[in-house]
């Protein structure tokens, strides 16, 4: 059976600051799953990751949910061809706002 291929995960400036919204005992959570999720087959739809339909959060194309009550959300795009995941924004989704930074945003 074939190897898959990995990603390389590179996360953009403003995500440092979107973490400093984030408590710090999250962080750890966010990085393992985001590592899990994205680094092979990001481009593959689950239950908990999804493509985005246009305009969404950061130029973003797609989507990961996770953590408890899957509050959690990574806006990232795929760059296949150079086997690249660029994300671009983690933010909290709090009953039916969604928590970027310090900017809400519409869910």
């Amino acid at each position: 059976m074939p190897r898959r291929p990995r990603f390389h995960i590179i996360f953009a400036p403003e995500t440092l600051a979107h973490l400093d919204v984030i408590g710090r005992k999250h962080h750890r959570l966010i990085r393992e799953a985001v590592n899990e999720q994205l680094s092979f087959l990001p481009e593959q739809s689950t239950r908990n990751r999804k493509p985005l339909e246009q305009p969404a959060p950061f130029g973003a194309t797609w989507e990961l949910r996770f953590g408890p009550d899957n509050r959690f959300r990574v806006f990232y795009e795929v760059e296949s061809s150079a086997q690249l995941v660029q994300v671009l924004a983690i933010g909290i989704k709090e009953r039916n706002k969604l928590l970027i930074g310090k900017e809400e945003f519409e869910p």
